[in-house]
C-alpha cells in the first residue's frame, strides 16, 4: 500500500513556527480533511507533503514508486494547447513508463542468453505494463471526456485553446489534470472554490470511487461530510487527528473547546490579578523583588489560546426598514445575449420575508436574473417591480472588484456604516477574516477574496430589506460562513441568492427557483412529474420548500421517470387541482372540445376570423387566470390552516413527552400507558396533517406554475 509518512517535522518562517515537531501518516486508504484557522499553515503543510517545500527538520518518507499530485488554491494558468491536448499531459508519467518499457523490450530483443539479468528485465517489463494498464492510459480518451463533462465543460470546449478560459475555468482544468493523473495520494487545496453544485456533486462521486488516498482542504462542510472519515486539525504548529467526518470533528472539538474556554478564562483572571500586583509593587523598594518574581512567573506561564476557526462570534446588523407584503414582482421577464435565449416569460411574486435560492446548471441564467432584478443589467424584456418600501442591496464579485483607492479597510467601513455600529466594526471585520493589522490595509492592495468579503460586509451594514446575493460564501472559511448564515437567518427582510454551498443553501432557503439550461428544456417538458403540460417556452419551476426539499423532489421525479422508461405502469392518483383552462395555453375551439362551436366567421382560417378569435382567446385567458388566482388563495388558506393545526399537534406532542418524563407518571404504569396512548394518537394526527400539507403544497406548485394535471 502506497504511503507518505512524516516524523518530527518542523518549519518556521522568521520567528513564527508553522509546523512544530509534527507527525503524519497518509496511505492510499486515507480519506482525510485538513482543518485549521486561516493562516494556520494548512497550505504550507500541503506543499511539504507534496515535496514542494522542504522542512527545516524532520523526516519525510514516501514509499518507492508512489505518486503524489497536488492542486493549489489558485494561480494556475494554461495556454498554448487545446483543452484536450492539455489534459493529455496528465499522462506524462505513464508515457515515461512506456518509454522505459520500450527500452527494456529492445534490450530483451537483442539479448542472446537467458541469464539472471534477462529474468530481472522481464519482471521489470511486466511490472511496467501492469502499471500502464492500471493507469487507464489506454482508456484515456473516455476518461478525459468523462472528467470534462463532470466538471461542467461542454463538448465544444475540448478543441478550444486553454488561454481562452477565465480564471475559475483555469482551475477546473488544473483539477481535471490531477484527477486524470490517478496518483496514489491526492492533495486538494480548496478544490470546490470554482465549482458549481453539479460539479461538486460529481467530484464527490469521483472521490468515492477513487482507489488512492486523499487529503482535502475545503470550506464546504457538506462536501467534507460526504468525502472524509478523518480530520487533522493544525493549530499552533501541532497536528491532531479526529476520527469521523467534519461534523463529528466539530462536535468533539466544541466539547474540548468548552473545557479550554474555562481554563482560558481562569488563566486570564490569574494574569489580570498578577499584572495588578506588579503595577502596585514594582516601584516600591521593599516589594521590588516580589514584583520581579511575579514578572518571571508571567513570562514562564504557558498561555492558553483558543483556535480562531472554532470561536463563535455573534454580531448584529441593522434591522431592515419596514416594507409591504410584496417584495418583488416579475412579469414576462426575459433575457437574451444576442441570439442566445437565457430565460423568458418569467412571472414571479416574491413576498417579504422569503428566502429564495435560485438554482440551475451553468448557463441557465442565475447570475443574469440577479443582475436584472438588482438593476445592474438594463437590457431585458418584460418588467420587474419592487414592492412598497423596498430598498435593495446587491452583492457580486463584479461589484467587489470596483472597490479601489487609498482608503484603509477600517476607514472605508467607518464612512459607510451607521454611527451606532462604528464601535463594533472591529468585531465585524474579524468575523469576515480581517484580523489584526488587516484592518489597516488600503483597498488598492486587497486580493479578490478580501474585496469580496469587504463588499459583502458593506452590504450587510446598509439599512436594506431586500438582499440580492450572488455567491456570498465564496472566499469565506467555515467559521465566517456560519456567522453569515446566522446573520442572514435572523435577517427580517427578503433574500434572493445564488450559492454553490449545499449546506448554506439548505439552511437558508425557504423556496427554490429552478432555471433550466436550454438543453434541459425539452426533457423537462416531457418528463417531469410536477406538471404534465408545461408551456413550450417555460424554463422555470418554483418549489415551495428549501433546497433539500427541491433535491428530494428531483430524486422522486428521477425514480418515476426511470420506472416509466422501463415500461412500468406507475399508479398515481392525480392531485386535486382547480379546473379550467391552463394559463398560457389556448383551448382549441372545436366541436370535439365539448364547447359550442363559434360561427364560421369566427373559426380560424376564415377571412374574418383573426380579430374575433384573438378576443375570445384573451377573454378565456383572463377567466383562466381569475380561476387560477382564486384557487391559489384557497389553497394558501388551506395550507395555513394545516400548518396551524400541525403547530398545535407538535406542541401537544412536546407536552405529552415532557409528561412522560415526570416521575409521577413514568413510575405509574397506568398513567404512563394513558399518556402513551394519547401520544400515539397525536403522532398519527401529525402524520396525517403532514401528508395533507405535502399534497396541498404540490397543488399550490401546480396552480402557481399555471399547470393542471
Amino acid at each position: 500500500m502506497a504511503f507518505v509518512q512524516f516524523s518530527r517535522v518542523s518549519l518556521a518562517f522568521g520567528d513564527r513556527d508553522i509546523l512544530n515537531n509534527l507527525g503524519l501518516h497518509l496511505s492510499s486508504a486515507s480519506r482525510a480533511a485538513l482543518a485549521g484557522a486561516n493562516g494556520s499553515g494548512k497550505t504550507t503543510l500541503m506543499k511539504v507533503i507534496a515535496g514542494l517545500i522542504s522542512p527545516d527538520s524532520g523526516e519525510r518518507v514516501i514509499q518507492k514508486g508512489s505518486r503524489v499530485s497536488y492542486l493549489p488554491q489558485s494561480g494556475i494558468v494554461h495556454t498554448g494547447k487545446t483543452l484536450r491536448d492539455e489534459l493529455e499531459t496528465a499522462y506524462h508519467a505513464v508515457e515515461e513508463l512506456l518509454r522505459r518499457a520500450d527500452e527494456i523490450g529492445q534490450i530483451l530483443q537483442d539479448a542472446r542468453s537467458d541469464d539472471g539479468k534477462t529474468t530481472l528485465l522481464l519482471e521489470e517489463h511486466h511490472r511496467l505494463q501492469e502499471a500502464v494498464e492500471a493507469s487507464g492510459y489506454y482508456r484515456r480518451e473516455a476518461d478525459i471526456s468523462l472528467v470534462l463533462e463532470g466538471l461542467g465543460f461542454s463538448g465544444e470546449d475540448a478543441d478550444r485553446d486553454t488561454g481562452e478560459f477565465s480564471g475559475g475555468w483555469q482551475m477546473r482544468i488544473a483539477l481535471a489534470k490531477v484527477l486524470l493523473e490517478k496518483p496514489d495520494m491526492l492533495l486538494l487545496d480548496e478544490p470546490t472554490n470554482y465549482l458549481d453544485i453539479e460539479a461538486r456533486s460529481w467530484l464527490e462521486s469521483w472521490l468515492g470511487d477513487f482507489s488512492g488516498g486523499y487529503l482535502l482542504v475545503s470550506h464546504d462542510r457538506y462536501f467534507l461530510d460526504v468525502t472524509v472519515n478523518e480530520v487533522y486539525e493544525l493549530f499552533q504548529g501541532n497536528l491532531k487527528r479526529y476520527a469521523g467526518n467534519y461534523s463529528a470533528y466539530e462536535t468533539i472539538r466544541q466539547q474540548e473547546l468548552e473545557s479550554l474556554v474555562k481554563r482560558y478564562e481562569a488563566q486570564q483572571e490569574e494574569i489580570a490579578r498578577t499584572e495588578s500586583l506588579i503595577r502596585r509593587f514594582r516601584y516600591k523598594a521593599s516589594k521590588a523583588a516580589f514584583a520581579q518574581e511575579l514578572i518571571k512567573r508571567l513570562e514562564k506561564m504557558e498561555r492558553i489560546e483558543i483556535p480562531e476557526n472554532l470561536k463563535r462570534i455573534s454580531i448584529g446588523f441593522p434591522p431592515p426598514p419596514h416594507a409591504g407584503r410584496i417584495a418583488l414582482s416579475l412579469e414576462a421577464l426575459g433575457k437574451s445575449y444576442g441570439e442566445r435565449r437565457i430565460f423568458s416569460d418569467l412571472d414571479l411574486t416574491v413576498e417579504s420575508g422569503e428566502r429564495l435560492v435560485v438554482v440551475g446548471r451553468n448557463g441557465a441564467g442565475k447570475t443574469s436574473l440577479l443582475r436584472v432584478i438588482a438593476g445592474v443589467d438594463t437590457a431585458f424584456e418584460g418588467s420587474y417591480r419592487y414592492g412598497t418600501g423596498i430598498r435593495a442591496g446587491y452583492f457580486s464579485q463584479d461589484v467587489a472588484e470596483t472597490m479601489n483607492g487609498s482608503r484603509q479597510v477600517l476607514e472605508f467601513l467607518e464612512e459607510e456604516a451607521p454611527t451606532a455600529l462604528i464601535p463594533r466594526l472591529r468585531d465585524m471585520l474579524g468575523a469576515f477574516l480581517f484580523r489584526g493589522d488587516d484592518v489597516y490595509k488600503s483597498l488598492s492592495v486587497l486580493s479578490g477574496g478580501e474585496k469580496s468579503r469587504l463588499a459583502l460586509l458593506k452590504i450587510l451594514l446598509e439599512p436594506v430589506n431586500l438582499l440580492i446575493l450572488d455567491e456570498p460564501t465564496n472566499h469565506l472559511d467555515l467559521q465566517s460562513k456560519d456567522i453569515l448564515l446566522d446573520t442572514l437567518t435572523s435577517f427580517g427582510g427578503t433574500i434572493i441568492f445564488v450559492s454553490h454551498d449545499r449546506n448554506f443553501m439548505e439552511a437558508l432557503s425557504t423556496k427554490t427557483l429552478e432555471l433550466a439550461a436550454p438543453a434541459e428544456d425539452e426533457e423537462a417538458a416531457g418528463k417531469t412529474g410536477t406538471c404534465s403540460r408545461l408551456r413550450p417556452q417555460s424554463r422555470v419551476r418554483l418549489f415551495y420548500g428549501n433546497y433539500g426539499y427541491y433535491l428530494d423532489r428531483l430524486e422522486r421525479e428521477k425514480t418515476e421517470n426511470g420506472k416509466a422508461a422501463q415500461g412500468n405502469t406507475v399508479s398515481r392518483t392525480p392531485d386535486p387541482v382547480p379546473s379550467g383552462p391552463v394559463p398560457g395555453h389556448t383551448p382549441e375551439i372545436s366541436p370535439a372540445s365539448g364547447q359550442t362551436p363559434p360561427p364560421d366567421s369566427l373559426m380560424p382560417g376564415s377571412k374574418q376570423s383573426l380579430q374575433p378569435v384573438i378576443l375570445i382567446k384573451a377573454s378565456q385567458r383572463r377567466e383562466a387566470e381569475k380561476q387560477r388566482q382564486s384557487a391559489i388563495r384557497r389553497l394558501e388558506r388551506q395550507e395555513a390552516a394545516i400548518l396551524t393545526a400541525l403547530e398545535s399537534l407538535e406542541a401537544e406532542k412536546a407536552r405529552l413527552e415532557a409528561e412522560l418524563s415526570d416521575p409521577a407518571v413514568y413510575s405509574s404504569g397506568e398513567k404512563a400507558r394513558a399518556v402513551q396512548a394519547k401520544l400515539k394518537t397525536v403522532e398519527a394526527g401529525i402524520g396525517e396533517k403532514t401528508t395533507a400539507w405535502e399534497a396541498t403544497v404540490q397543488q399550490l406548485e401546480n396552480a402557481r406554475g399555471g399547470c393542471v394535471d
